[in-house]
């Protein structure tokens, strides 16, 4: 019973990763699994695995999974090709069905494991969440990005190559066995994992893969880290999201790492081979630790309805004002009274304030635009700013222009943290006062 105790303690300390499972008939019945070289890399790092099983529904179950420090998507069938464009890949009907004869295991979509690992991918971008991808994993971090896909390298990249430069990606009759070259990129993590490996002239490993399809067009976010040659992208990453000990860590390996093992041996090919795994563990508990130390912090006292109403009436007031000082004029009618909260606060507040001299500035203006709200009416932005402003955001790829919005809807929440930190210490000297 102890056992089983410090065993539930230890797996809600240690750092969680999710893995969607694969699934497969077994006895006329469909089982999930998830290879076991994944798990045991997870663990022996010092993270939890925990198995997202691949059942309909799941997708929209996510929030159940919470806390999520980390997410590895591995293998599986193919993505749904309606997800990236398929349209482009220029196959003919009697490719397609040759294509589906050659690769049957893979070629059954499976719409709600793409649904669940998509559904993933994006929360990890959108929070930056940890996220290593192998195989299929880095195809669906690709296509979550706005990148695409070959749906068959061979019938659309390889056979464009002279023999000598075709490579074979997929070996059925040797799944552990097989390797191919691929040429690693320098100054990438990939570069640093393998670099005692390397030779400066050759910059040349060899690798195992098991797929039929690949990265064809790069998500601008990306930057490869390896090429096959026949000019496959074998590895990329996000450098703005690379720094394992601080927690960030966005990947996507095409080859399998974890499977370069000598035969009958656990020994692996190269000594970097298990390095994805590590940093990407280090990322993860580096995640772990930051989300912990934010939920420590000792939060305020919790206000009492008079102290809330109060408090919805300054934010509300700030609203108003805010949109007031931007747009120069209101929606809607305002009253005085509503106008009033936030400039009190303004009053009352400036001594305790911990903004800096522009951020004071700012607010003293949006303050004016609370006292004397009907004379900022006419308040309008230059036009040469709002020109300049909507040219460069008009080049900006979707990617950036998503980037963007969640920066400025994280600013948002944490203003709006700081703002009740400062409500709550005014009614608290309010209070002491009293």
């Amino acid at each position: 019973m102890g056992s089983q105790t410090v065993s539930s303690d230890l797996s809600m300390i240690l750092p969680r990763v999710l893995i969607v499972s694969r699934r497969t008939v077994r006895k006329n019945k469909f089982v999930d699994f998830v290879g076991e070289y994944h798990l045991d890399l997870i663990v022996s790092y010092g993270a939890v695995p925990v198995i997202v099983p691949r059942v309909s529904g799941v997708s929209m179950l996510l929030e159940g999974f919470e806390p999520i420090h980390g997410v590895l998507l591995c293998e599986g069938e193919d993505i749904d090709p309606s997800l990236y464009e398929s349209e482009l890949s220029n196959l003919t009907p009697e490719e397609l069905e040759e294509i589906r004869r050659a690769h049957a295991s893979d070629t059954a979509i499976d719409r709600e494991k793409d649904s669940i690992e998509l559904a993933l991918a994006k929360l990890c971008l959108e929070r930056n969440i940890p996220y290593l991808g192998i195989c299929r994993g880095s195809q669906v971090l690709n296509v979550a990005c706005g990148g695409t896909l070959y749906q068959d390298v061979e019938k659309e990249l390889s056979r464009n190559f002279p023999e000598c430069q075709r490579v074979n990606h997929i070996n059925y009759d040797d799944y552990d066995g097989h390797r191919h070259a691929v040429n690693v990129v320098e100054n990438t993590p990939l570069h640093h994992w393998f670099e005692e490996s390397l030779d400066e002239s050759k910059m040349e490993i060899l690798v195992n893969s098991y797929h039929h399809q690949g990265v064809k067009k790069l998500a601008q976010r990306f930057v490869p880290m390896a090429f096959a040659p026949d000019g496959l992208i074998e590895g990329f990453y996000d450098p703005d999201a690379y720094n394992p000990e601080e927690g960030k860590f966005i990947m996507g390996l095409q080859f399998h790492p974890e499977r370069m093992r000598h035969p009958c041996s656990d020994e692996f090919d190269y000594p970097g081979c298990p390095f994805a795994y590590k940093e990407f563990v280090k990322a993860v508990i580096a995640y772990e630790k930051k989300l912990s130390s934010e939920a420590s912090v000792k939060k305020g006292p919790k206000l009492n309805k008079e102290q809330e109403n109060k408090r919805r009436m300054i934010v509300r007031s700030f609203s108003i004002a805010k949109d007031m000082y931007i747009a120069g004029r209101s929606s809607v009618p305002v009253k005085e009274s509503e106008l009033e909260a936030g400039a009190v606060f303004l009053e009352e507040n400036t001594a305790y304030s911990v903004l800096s001299v522009q951020q004071e500035n700012r607010l003293k203006q949006m303050g004016a635009t609370v006292r004397n709200g009907h004379g900022y009416k006419k308040l309008k932005l230059k036009d040469e700013r709002e020109k300049v402003a909507r040219s460069i955001i008009g080049k900006m790829s979707i990617e950036q222009l998503t980037d963007m919005m969640s920066f400025y809807y994280m600013m948002g929440q944490v203003c709006s943290e700081v703002l009740e930190t400062k409500l709550q210490h005014l009614e608290l000297l309010h209070n002491n006062d009293q």
